[in-house]
């Protein structure tokens, strides 16, 4: 099959094969005398053997959904939020329904994944899910209703604003007893949950993308690099500009106090 070529050109053959193709591919490289062909071969075990981890994986990430599929439910809502530590910026919700043949490679709590992964993964579990929305809340109801009811007041316009209503809420680590709909809070629920590890990137995503739009208003406060969280540069802004219409008052009563 590849006695003809040079193992470069062998190299550019096998780049593009599918990867239910690749036993058939690999059994044949082995068989072949040349040691740069034969460690292409065990480059595409390895490939195939690190995406039947990753599909293992997932597999696991999915073990809530199967157990309420089960039950009989069939559309699971996945919740998460991002933004409740800030001084500055809204809070977001998100909720995500995925059906359970879902596969999402990479996917996994949003603080376990790189800025630009979390990117790439934010079209695809849109593309991929039955439904979504994002919700939000902002720092003048954070201050008005505190961050934990403000939260929940995101996560419930995150649920009201999807299109097909979910029969079931997993939720990271809340409770919503005002939303009537059959829910479980899970502690550490975006490592535990594929539907809440994808709201927690579409809620992350969504604030920072927020907050990368108020670093071009607000420069000198450096909200391209620390999303509004409370870092000694942030603080140190603070001391020297002052506090601005986007910070959240009842989180700065000490330096206002100060002031």
């Amino acid at each position: 099959m590849f006695e003809n070529m040079s193992v470069a050109q062998v190299k550019e053959q096998i780049k593009n094969i599918k990867m239910e193709e690749y036993l058939e591919y690999i059994d044949v490289l082995r068989k072949d005398s040349r040691k740069g062909v034969q460690k292409l071969a065990e480059g595409l075990a390895k490939q195939l053997d690190n995406e039947r981890h990753e599909r293992e994986r997932v597999e696991w990430l999915k073990r809530n959904e199967y157990a309420l599929f089960e039950r009989g439910y069939t559309a699971v809502g996945g919740i998460d939020e991002a933004g409740r530590g800030p001084l500055a910026g809204p809070v977001y919700a998100a909720v995500v329904i995925f059906d359970k043949d879902v596969f999402i490679e990479g996917i996994n709590d949003s603080k376990k994944i790189s800025e630009k992964k979390r990117e790439l993964l934010f079209d695809e579990i849109m593309e991929k899910a039955i439904d979504y929305s994002i919700g939000s809340a902002d720092h003048g109801e954070i201050d008005s209703y505190n961050i934990l009811n403000a939260t929940k007041l995101a996560i419930k316009r995150a649920v009201d604003g999807l299109k097909t209503k979910p029969d079931y809420l997993l939720i990271d680590a809340l409770k919503l007893p005002e939303v009537d709909i059959p829910q479980r809070s899970i502690i550490q629920g975006d490592s535990n949950s594929i539907s809440i590890a994808a709201a927690s990137i579409l809620a992350k995503v969504s604030r920072d993308r927020v907050m990368l739009e108020y670093h071009k208003k607000y420069p000198e406060y450096g909200f391209e690099k620390h999303k509004g969280y409370g870092t000694k540069e942030h603080y140190e802004a603070i001391q020297k500009h002052g506090i601005i219409d986007i910070h959240r008052m009842s989180f700065l009563k000490s330096i206002m106090g100060k002031r």
